[in-house]
């Protein structure tokens, strides 16, 4: 998003908040996206808004759903902390 922002900085915002959107989902469906192929573990799942992926754990019995990264697709296997 840091290149985005430094040729179109309005273009970077609508792009976050689209991203932040696209979480939002998650409040009600916390396993709408899929498992992460790379890493085949059911609580490691992703949402797409092309070309990014977002990736999040679930936590199903804390009820926890975090964010783990937001990876733009070119960018390879997502790099998880």
């Amino acid at each position: 998003m840091r290149y985005i922002a430094r040729d179109n900085p309005p273009a970077a915002v609508q792009l976050g908040l689209a991203l932040i959107e696209k979480t939002k989902e998650l409040a009600k469906w916390p396993e709408l996206g899929r498992v992460v192929p790379e890493f085949d573990d059911p609580k490691i799942r992703e949402l797409i808004l092309k070309p990014y992926r977002i990736v999040y754990r679930v936590d199903s019995k804390a009820g926890v759903i975090g964010i783990a990264r937001f990876w733009h697709a070119a960018r390879g296997l997502p790099e998880l902390s």
